[in-house]
């Protein structure tokens, strides 16, 4: 899953950043408000979170009537020090889906982030399942026919994203985009060699159909085998 944090305290926007990642994120980083706008308008991310008060020519409550005005519909978690009942309605007005007052424990900040990428799914549960497939994007944990499978953090996470986008087709540039870091140096053969990790640990062991398919000149979808 890909994410935007837009702050412009570099120590709390590089912890957050660092935290986020150790969860299997992928993170980009913006220190102003013009920046942050640029980012939320030219890219897709599967969650944003905002601080308020930014420098630059917009802040975070503009960021976030903009992005809602371009039908940006990206869960946004509004971060502010100000915390009167007024301010925060102000906040969710603009747009923002959450708000978090600072300071905040990164726990907390994590869960309300899991709670908005749950959202376009089925509320009542956050296990992502596909047939005999699970995975438990909160104890980090993956099944097939009831059967642990170990996956490294980067494979954890791919696995997640093909997971929710389930019988789409997904092309290597943007399993990159969502999977991988912008900074991080990553070419398209990359993508290939961690979906085989990912068949040798998924589909092969197990006697049911592959549910991970190839789509040539395409990408990737995961799912039912399509003739």
């Amino acid at each position: 899953m890909k994410l935007l944090v837009v702050e412009d305290e570099h120590k709390i926007a590089n912890a957050i950043k660092q935290g986020l990642e150790q969860e299997t994120y992928a993170v980009e980083v913006a220190y102003d408000g013009d920046q942050g706008l640029a980012n939320v308008m030219a890219e897709t991310y599967d969650a944003i979170i905002l601080d308020r008060m930014l420098p630059g020519s917009v802040d975070g409550i503009e960021i976030c009537k903009r992005a809602r005005a371009k039908n940006i519909h990206t869960p946004i978690l509004l971060l502010t020090a100000k915390d009167s009942i007024n301010d925060r309605v102000v906040g969710l007005d603009s747009g923002a889906d959450d708000y978090l007052i600072k300071p905040f424990a990164f726990e907390e900040l994590l869960a309300r982030v899991r709670a908005l990428l749950r959202r376009p799914q089925d509320t009542t549960t956050p296990v992502l399942r596909v047939k005999d497939l699970s995975l438990d994007p909160s104890s980090f944990t993956v099944k097939r026919q009831e059967k642990n499978i170990e996956l490294s953090k980067r494979e954890f996470a791919l696995l997640e994203y093909l997971m929710r986008n389930k019988g789409r087709i997904l092309s290597k540039q943007n399993i990159i985009n969502h999977v991988w870091d912008f900074d991080a140096d990553v070419l398209p053969n990359t993508v290939e060699v961690y979906m085989g990790y990912l068949r040798q640990k998924v589909d092969k062991p197990f006697r049911s159909k592959g549910l991970i398919h190839t789509v040539r000149g395409f990408g990737y979808r995961l799912g039912d085998q399509k003739t």
